[in-house]
């Protein structure tokens, strides 16, 4: 018969709490050599104004978020940026020099007057910076709002959120497709913690995984055909396995009697990133198996868990580290040569910053902030280290994020 987890074991030992991921990382002494992001770039100045309230409220939230950009009075910027509402669902950007001197003039069309906006917001950031921007990207979130656990959809100022479940199962880990129109997710909704993936159009949910025991951790390769997941063995260990996007075909692909969890692939989708014990620690191993590698890491915590591999810049990785302080934080590294391991989350207001995911623009992420029985999301800039919350009042309880962006 299949075991049974109880619903406070499940979120517990498998996922919300990482001190219980491995019972020797809470006693270890050996402690993470970790430095806080500083940032030395110099801010773009910018006037932003909207046509309409709600335009000019959202896109000046935009960019007070990005971290690269400081807003100044009109004429006194480096560049002025209007957003006009053209049409539903389109938005004009206009961006001017501080000479006056037309640097970018465009309609956009979006699904809705926001995501146009967004949009449009992304390609002043391009205009004005060079960077890649990351306003219209879409977030997948659990949240407390009903007061059961329930999966939402929106974008990522959470001005536009929908359902993804309505049954007031415990969920958990979503993760995008590649293309942005489907999630997979654990769910208790069997009763069994199983693996679903839902259709975000159509509301169409499918089972992927039901395997006995655990279902955890699902993660679509890059190219949307594959997905790595960690299920429980009949011995009991928790193994990362491997299917095709339909759930066939699953594949062991590791055989070792050590926790497993949080399996990411490689920008390439060659490798599969994920934690291990014993430390946790962050392990690497070819896609299709084989024996996992410990990451060598200067700074590296004997407590290294959740990791995130950065799909802008692949020599990047995002993942949360115990601190010296005993508690949980954010850190980006990089894969080649002998840079250390930095923490980005010290600004983020809360006793613990962990569950880190990348957006597309490779400089910024989304992490969950978590103190006493609080968990809000927020937005942190790597380079800046600035920290903005994305929960709002009506989804003050959030956690848990996952991020896809064009």
């Amino acid at each position: 018969m299949r075991p049974i987890f109880s619903r406070r074991q499940f979120l517990a030992l498998l996922v919300v709490c990482p001190a219980l991921l491995s019972a020797r990382a809470r006693g270890s002494t050996n402690e993470p050599l970790v430095v806080n992001v500083s940032g030395a770039e110099q801010p773009i100045t910018v006037s932003v104004t909207g046509s309409t309230p709600d335009l000019n409220g959202f896109a000046n939230q935009a960019f007070a978020a990005h971290g690269r950009y400081l807003r100044a009075a009109a004429g006194t910027a480096q560049f002025d940026l209007r957003f006009t509402l053209a049409a539903p669902g389109q938005v004009h950007v206009d961006v001017r020099s501080r000479a006056g001197a037309s640097v970018l003039s465009q309609s956009v069309t979006g699904t809705s007057d926001h995501n146009a906006l967004f949009r449009a917001a992304d390609l002043a950031v391009k205009a004005t910076s060079t960077l890649n921007g990351f306003f219209a990207s879409r977030l997948a979130f659990v949240s407390t709002r009903t007061g059961k656990e329930e999966l939402y959809a929106g974008d990522l100022f959470l001005s536009e959120v929908t359902p993804v479940t309505t049954d007031g199962a415990a969920v958990l880990m979503p993760r995008w497709s590649p293309d942005g129109g489907r999630l997979i997710f654990t769910s208790y909704r069997s009763g069994f913690p199983d693996i679903y993936v839902a259709d975000v159009a159509s509301q169409r949910l499918d089972t992927f995984a039901s395997l006995a025991g655990s279902n955890t951790g699902a993660h679509f390769s890059p190219d949307g055909r594959r997905v790595a997941f960690v299920a429980t063995t009949k011995e009991g260990w928790r193994e990362i396995y491997a299917g095709d996007a339909q759930g066939r075909g699953l594949t062991r692909l590791t055989r070792s009697d050590t926790g497993k969890t949080s399996p990411v692939w490689s920008p390439d989708g060659t490798r599969i990133l994920f934690s291990g014990d014993p430390g946790p620690q962050l392990m690497l191993m070819p896609a299709a198996g084989g024996t996992p590698q410990r990451l060598d890491i200067d700074g590296l915590s004997t407590y290294a868990a959740e990791p995130d591999w950065c799909r802008a810049d692949p020599d990047k990785i995002a993942f949360t580290v115990r601190t010296e302080r005993k508690n949980y934080q954010v850190a980006v590294a990089s894969l080649s040569g002998r840079t250390r391991a930095r923490i980005v989350s010290g600004k983020v207001p809360a006793a613990d910053a962990q569950e880190p995911v990348w957006l597309a623009d490779g400089r910024h992420l989304v992490c969950t902030a978590k103190a006493a029985n609080v968990r809000v999301l927020y937005l942190v800039d790597t380079v800046t280290g600035q920290a903005t919350r994305l929960s709002q009042a009506s989804y003050r309880e959030s956690s848990q994020a996952g991020v896809w962006g064009p």
